[in-house]
């Protein structure tokens, strides 16, 4: 069983159970337009927010903070603001100059939505996706220069005559925003497989107008091994041009047999890329099996591990391998949990809004139903909190508008803006 799609959630609602400090004044969503607001002590001595069992109560972590650090609490006020209800299975969402948002939806159609809620027609013109399972249209950035240029850039899961795989394309969007033109594909993750699980397909744009890709190793027994080759684009932190060409300086582009597109590997499902604001590191979310979900500070060339070291188990309860969780030239993850939360898009949070959330990691959970926010100082997790955990809403992505405000999207429709009462 796959828990992207089909874990159970109802304990979230005990998260905060044994806690002397509860969420003030949390109202519950009824229609749009409805409002969640927060008032929290400020402490950064809190037990866990996490209280269940561990699937994995022998494994040891690597460090004292890499699981099950204290809670935090913002203290700001702050409310989740239910801006529409209206789409349907959305998966990535940006920001257009003007403050607007960009959002994909998992069958194959882009929208824009207005900071008042209002959603457009489909935009048309893209190319056929495989919608089946985790499947579908997938990340999604507008170029930096979108107001001279209008260029989207987008992953999607491809059907091939072989298979499926995660791709890349791009395309300008037209003046009247009704259609792409020009789309094209400019990078496909080779070898093609006839699943329709573990496509990752996040995409960030970098400062020096690289792309950087995820991918995920397609799920099977079969397919996981690829995630440790090197001469294979499944299970991968790829960084390429504009152009869809391997991007000049990959660590690994002098290596023989290596695929020169290529900047980490070893991951297993990753459906969260993002950029520290202040290093410019690229941080990764990834899932795990039944525990063992990751955050990791992304280094070029490393290897994080997947297969061969993970904090999770198999899904019938059996260890993943040898059940190792160290190895030495395998990477440790700078957080995990366990259970899963299953994290999926991610952010970080560079306004000035609100001065405590500054430079925190802000994670969609799917099954955990929350945004968890993490604290890090010096690459190290030192605190958590989660919002929004009231709304059981499975997270997909979130992103920083121009506004300061965060914006997510949840798998049953919803756009928030969280931001400052």
């Amino acid at each position: 069983m796959q828990k992207d799609t089909l874990r159970t959630t109802s304990s979230v609602l005990t998260l905060l159970a044994g806690l002397s400090i509860a969420l003030g004044a949390c109202g519950q969503n009824t229609a749009n337009n409805t409002n969640v607001a927060v008032q929290a002590s400020n402490s950064s001595t809190l037990p866990p927010v996490e209280t269940k069992d561990p699937n994995s109560p022998n494994y040891t972590p690597a460090f004292a903070g890499q699981t099950r650090i204290g809670g935090v609490k913002t203290t700001t006020l702050y409310e989740g603001k239910v801006l529409t209800e209206a789409l349907e299975s959305p998966w990535g969402i940006t920001s257009l100059p003007d403050g607007r948002l960009l959002v994909t939806e998992k069958q194959g159609t882009m929208r824009i939505v207005t900071p008042a809620g209002q959603v457009s027609e489909p935009i048309t013109g893209l190319p056929k996706v495989n919608s089946a399972g985790q499947g579908g249209l997938l990340g999604v950035r507008v170029d930096p220069e979108f107001t001279t240029n209008r260029m989207i850039y987008w992953v999607f899961s491809e059907p091939r005559p072989d298979g499926n795989l995660t791709a890349v394309a791009k395309g300008k969007l037209a003046a009247n925003e009704k259609t792409i033109e020009n789309a094209s594909v400019i990078y496909r993750a080779t070898p093609a497989y006839k699943g329709t699980l573990h496509y990752g397909g996040r995409i960030l744009i970098a400062n020096d107008g690289n792309l950087i890709i995820s991918t995920g190793e397609r799920s099977d027994l079969v397919t996981r091994p690829q995630a440790q080759s090197v001469n294979s684009g499944l299970g991968k932190v790829i960084r390429i041009t504009k152009e869809g060409k391997p991007a000049p300086g990959n660590p690994l582009a002098g290596q023989a047999g290596a695929r020169p597109e290529l900047y980490s590997y070893g991951h297993r499902n990753v459906q969260g890329l993002a950029f520290h604001p202040v290093t410019g590191d690229v941080w990764e979310g990834e899932f795990g099996p039944r525990g063992g979900d990751e955050i990791n500070r992304i280094q070029p060339g490393k290897n994080y591990g997947w297969p061969t070291i993970t904090y999770g188990i198999e899904y019938s309860g059996e260890k993943v391998g040898a059940g190792i969780q160290q190895k030495e030239g395998l990477e440790q993850p700078v957080y995990y949990w366990d259970p899963s939360v299953s994290p999926s898009g991610m952010t970080f949070y560079s306004s000035d809004a609100i001065p405590e959330w500054k430079n925190n990691l802000f994670v969609g959970a799917l099954s955990g139903m929350h945004i968890a926010r993490l604290v890090i100082e010096n690459n190290k997790v030192v605190g958590e909190e989660r919002l929004l955990a009231d709304e059981l809403q499975r997270f997909r992505d979130v992103t920083q508008g121009n506004d300061g405000a965060l914006y997510a999207i949840t798998d049953q429709g919803r756009l928030y803006r969280i931001f400052k009462k």
